[in-house]
């Protein structure tokens, strides 16, 4: 049966349900789903802060009986395999849901197209992966942890008109970007499960690394780039480190008497390759996508930033541009390889632009 107009519209509206704990749902996907009978919405849901429930099973519960012959949209196949909920796909067959208009297959291997075919093998009709690009893009971190083991990264540059993140060697953290382009930041803070930076911009700039929205409560995993250990015990991430959850990431010769004082005070240490003397960014997003953390908001720096491009970890990547220049000796905010990169149509391309107060934006997002 072909897909209608409606059809369109009632799968946005999920995914639009999905974003609703986006950041939240770690190390289950942030999943949305509604119920439609007659053209009326009658139940609606979303994964719950934590992974459960599922959004299916709250859809289902809000229909109640009128279920019954209705069809679920739902942003991601359903699951399959027991875990500590019984697989969703069993509890929409049971609800009688005629019809399914579903995202993408899951690749997890415990669901990996089992959870539509055990629907289709219940008498339901399915019509699965619908409007791909957008299906993919709400569910990039956990397709990517399934896939390559670890998690999506968007990367926040912010600079200068004349294209500088930060000051020189006396002056070096600079207030870019003005009200409206902080606020964006600290959204989509909010809509990660961990904000990462190297051990540079921890020392240069001091970083609460927090989200500091009204009426907002979500802590994500603070997780710092340090190799030798050098993020002082008085710096404001070590210092909050038992009210907001810290990871720093470190090379095993790093001084053990760091490690424990860092320890001490509440920051949690991993160690993890080096390369080149600095964290093998591979092998740190392998470890978070290891601990279930599916997306990673970047604010690294110029160096951490030129990397992830570089090495093609930057999943998405916000460049925030001030009007006016530093008009002195800077830090660039990215390097001629880097804006090459971005450049290229054929590795990113423009998701949206525009401006923010006075402050220019470019969403770029990879091929």
């Amino acid at each position: 049966m072909a897909l209608s107009e409606q059809d369109m519209r009632f799968f946005r509206a999920a995914l639009a349900l999905g974003r609703r704990n986006l950041g939240a749902t770690a190390p289950n996907p942030a999943v949305g789903a509604l119920v439609v009978r007659d053209g009326v919405v009658v139940g609606r849901g979303w994964t719950a802060p934590g992974g459960r429930p599922h959004a299916e099973t709250q859809a289902l519960a809000q229909a109640g009986d009128l279920a019954r012959g209705a069809t679920l949209y739902v942003t991601l196949e359903p699951c399959a395999h027991h875990g500590k909920t019984p697989p969703c796909a069993e509890a929409v067959a049971a609800a009688g849901i005629a019809r399914v208009v579903g995202g993408p297959t899951d690749p997890d291997d415990r669901v990996a197209g089992e959870g539509y075919g055990l629907l289709r093998r219940a008498g339901l009709e399915v019509e699965a992966d619908v409007l791909p690009e957008e299906g993919r893009r709400a569910h990039r971190g956990h397709i990517l942890r399934a896939t390559e083991g670890r998690p999506m990264v968007t990367l926040k540059i912010a600079e200068t008109a004349d294209g500088q993140a930060a000051g020189g060697p006396h002056d070096r953290r600079l207030a870019i970007t003005g009200a409206a382009a902080n606020l964006r930041t600290h959204v989509l803070r909010a809509l990660h499960d961990a904000i990462m930076v190297g051990v540079g911009t921890a020392l240069g700039d001091d970083p609460l690394m927090t989200v500091r929205l009204p009426g907002c409560n979500r802590k994500p995993l603070r997780v710092v780039l340090d190799a030798r250990l050098d993020l002082p015990l008085r710096s404001r991430l070590v210092v909050g480190a038992r009210d907001f959850p810290t990871l720093v990431f470190c090379g095993a010769e790093a001084a053990p008497a760091r490690r424990v004082a860092l320890e001490d005070h509440g920051v949690e240490i991993a160690t993890c390759t080096l390369t080149d003397g600095r964290i093998d960014l591979g092998a740190a997003l392998r470890q978070l996508g290891a601990r279930g953390i599916t997306r990673v908001f970047s604010e690294g720096g110029p160096r951490v930033g030129a990397a992830l491009i570089a090495q093609a970890l930057a999943d998405e990547m916000i460049l925030f541009t001030a009007p006016k220049p530093l008009g002195r000796e800077g830090v660039e905010s990215l390097s001629p390889q880097a804006r090459e990169t971005l450049a290229d149509p054929g590795v990113y391309r423009i998701m949206e632009q525009g401006l923010l107060g006075a402050d220019r934006f470019i969403h770029y997002e990879r091929n």
